[in-house]
């Protein structure tokens, strides 16, 4: 089961998530007006002295997509500069989660100095996650729409918060964001729309051995991500941090044989996929923590 919605089963969880799919439904229909309004494309009104979570709607009228948005900017006493730059974390839900449904680990970043960007990759009007085999071939438009999002966001993030070092970028996701954030690193951003690169998808993905395409990756961790390979590059920083009720598809994690030295996989004994969210038990949340900040020499 990837569908974290269905086997949570809170009713405020299902009323915060149509209430998004509700916004961007009406937006969608005000489109016309919405890039004037204040609400939209406000990346050029975030408050830098605010370190309360600013939620920002970020539109690419290439693709006319509006993306909601969580920033978390870290406190004045990191003194980020132009010439002192902070680094920025990314990261991205499971599917069937909302942006701001991890916060334990958005806080953990920015209370480390971390520009944290939390992207809503689905929207309303996206087709369903394919539940079919081979998903390496039917979720490959999923992941590639997620990939072009995130360098968007990232693009657009750097012209108005140049204080912060997104050369070299730490990318965080769960479950499908994790497959997002590993399918950025291995086969890039696409230069087609996402309904022409849908007749792609059905070439064979294999772990790469190059320096992938999206050279600002510096780090990737996963939270049980199942489906993309891990890339085989000693240039990105990995750590897979695994539950234990579902495998991962196989060549996702690497053989002890490959003897991988970039690549970091940590079992929790007796975690759940479906709770390595905000929703999840405090005991989880706090070994998350702990592993994340002893990866990250925090």
């Amino acid at each position: 089961m990837e569908l974290a919605l269905v086997s949570q089963g809170k009713s405020s969880y299902i009323f915060k998530y149509c209430t998004l799919i509700l916004l961007a439904v009406i937006l969608s229909v005000i489109a016309g007006n919405s890039v004037a309004n204040s609400l939209v494309n406000s990346m050029a009104q975030i408050d830098k002295a605010q370190v309360q979570p600013q939620s920002l709607l970020v539109v690419d009228t290439l693709r006319q997509r509006e993306v909601p948005i969580e920033l978390y900017l870290p406190e004045k006493s990191f003194a980020c500069h132009v010439e002192q730059q902070c680094p920025v974390m990314i990261i991205g839900s499971g599917y069937g989660l909302l942006h701001t449904d991890y916060q334990f680990i958005s806080q953990l970043f920015q209370q480390n100095g971390y520009l944290v960007v939390a992207i809503q990759h689905e929207l309303a009007t996206d087709p369903a996650l394919s539940r079919t085999p081979p998903f390496i071939q039917t979720r490959a438009e999923n992941w590639q729409r997620g990939a072009n999002t995130v360098d968007f966001i990232l693009q657009q993030s750097r012209q108005y918060l140049p204080e912060f070092d997104f050369e070299h970028v730490t990318l965080v996701g769960h479950s499908n964001g994790g497959d997002i954030s590993v399918w950025l690193a291995t086969q890039g951003i696409s230069l087609f729309s996402e309904s022409e690169s849908e007749s792609e998808s059905e070439s064979n993905l294999k772990p790469v051995s190059s320096t992938g395409y999206a050279d600002y990756i510096a780090r990737i961790i996963t939270l049980d991500h199942r489906r993309v390979p891990l890339p085989r590059n000693a240039n990105i920083t990995q750590l897979s941090i695994r539950a234990s009720d579902y495998p991962a598809d196989e060549g996702v994690l690497p053989l002890p044989s490959e003897q991988v030295t970039t690549i970091s996989v940590v079992t929790i004994k007796d975690a759940k996929h479906n709770d390595m969210n905000d929703y999840g038990p405090q005991w989880l949340k706090d070994k998350i923590v702990n592993i994340i900040s002893e990866h990250m020499q925090f």
